[in-house]
Order: C-alpha cells, then sequence, then structure tokens
C-alpha cells in the first residue's frame, strides 16, 4: 500500500471550515478528531457537522472517536458518512465485537492506542481491525511535539503485520511534521495524520505534497 497523507482539521479554522477542506483536496483522507470532554479534556465537534462535512468533500472521512462509550456512537459515525471509524481501544467496552459491527455497515475499522497504552495485547487480534493507529502525542490537543518513545510501537506493529499476513494499515496521529515523517514512515506507518503541519502552512494544499513527498522519501530509505 502507498503512503496515505490524512490533514486533521483540528487544526483548520472552523470559522471557515469548508474553505479549509477544499485547500486539502488531494490529501487522501480528512481525519476528523471527535472529542467529548470526558475520555480527553477537550471539546470539538460531533454527529451534525460530520455529517454536514461528509455532504460537502469527496474526500473520505477518517473519524477519529476519542470518547467515552464508543461502543454506542461508533455505528452512529458510519451512518453520517465517515469511510473509517477509529474507537480507542481504552474506552471500549467489547472493541472486538464493536469492530466487527462497524464493518458489517460497510466501514473501514480502526483501533487507536495512547502513549502509555502497550501494543502487545492487540497482536493476537489485528485481523479484526483495518487500521491501528498509534497516537504519537497524548490525545485530545493540537500542535504537540511528537513523543518519540511511541515509535517502536509502530515498527512491533509492522513487524507483526507482515508475520500474519493481510493488508492492515498502522496509522500515526500525532507531532507529524515534514522533518520526522521520513522517521515515522521508516518505523513502518503508511497513514500520516498531520494537523498544525498543514494548517499552519501558507498552502496547506501544497504541504499535503510536501508531506507526501518527504513520506516516500522515508520509504525508500
Amino acid at each position: 500500500m502507498g503512503i496515505q497523507i490524512a490533514p486533521s482539521i483540528l487544526a483548520a479554522d472552523f470559522a471557515n471550515l469548508e474553505r479549509d477542506i477544499l485547500a486539502v483536496s488531494d490529501a487522501d483522507w480528512l481525519h476528523v478528531d471527535v472529542m467529548d470532554g470526558h475520555f480527553v479534556p477537550n471539546l470539538t465537534l460531533g454527529l451534525p457537522v460530520v455529517e454536514r462535512i461528509a455532504q460537502v468533500t469527496r474526500i473520505p472521512i477518517d473519524a477519529h472517536l476519542m470518547i467515552d462509550d464508543p461502543d454506542r456512537w461508533a455505528p452512529r459515525y458510519v451512518e453520517a458518512g465517515a469511510h473509517s471509524v477509529t474507537f480507542h481501544l481504552e474506552a471500549a467496552f467489547a472493541p472486538i465485537r464493536l469492530a466487527r459491527e462497524i464493518r458489517k455497515m460497510g466501514a473501514r475499522v480502526g483501533v487507536a492506542i495512547s502513549p502509555a497504552t502497550p501494543v502487545e495485547p492487540l497482536l493476537e487480534h489485528l485481523a479484526e481491525f483495518d487500521m491501528v493507529v498509534v497516537m504519537t502525542v497524548e490525545p485530545g490537543f493540537g500542535s504537540q511535539r511528537l513523543i518519540e518513545k511511541t515509535l517502536p510501537k509502530i515498527r512491533t506493529l509492522r513487524k507483526a503485520i507482515r508475520k500474519a499476513g493481510g493488508e492492515i494499515w498502522v496509522q500515526a496521529d500525532g507531532g507529524i511534521t515534514a522533518d520526522n515523517i521520513g522517521e515515522v514512515v521508516d518505523m513502518g506507518a503508511d497513514v500520516l495524520v498531520a494537523g498544525s503541519a498543514v494548517y499552519g502552512a501558507d498552502n496547506p494544499g501544497a504541504e499535503v505534497g510536501i508531506l507526501r513527498e518527504r513520506a516516500r522519501e522515508g520509504r525508500r530509505a
């Protein structure tokens, strides 16, 4: 699978959200962070906004649920138009059952782990997911620096996926920039979420292209 870049609209201008979404029209995914003020201490947006975003963009929506009770809410985001829904392992009551429900509804399913959560418990259940998301920052806020100690999890995942077979994506989420994206890809990530790096640039669309090229260089290396 090729490298995929997913700009996070958490760093976009919410007063001009459609403009900022259209500015990254060459992205592979549109990463939408849903936060409830409980699982994480920040509050962002919810179902009505995701549903409206799905109406104004052709970029597939990657909904990242940083919320309590994803077992209840995750299927609603598929109904709202998300093409991929990620929930946190730490928050789910029955993660495998939930993953199967999301897949049955026709969406991709991802499971995310926070920096303090070990990856090893997931390794024997990889086939239940389409993507594993390694949080490379503490979930809840944008504009954080990447936590280097999280990167070995990506390498562990990639080795396990190669051994198990199948196409399971590894997403790195948090603190991704043009300066470190090559290293993250070299560890084994193939889906890269970038918020501030994209929307803090003078030309967000061009920055998506720069990140993609730097990531490809990291893979070739």
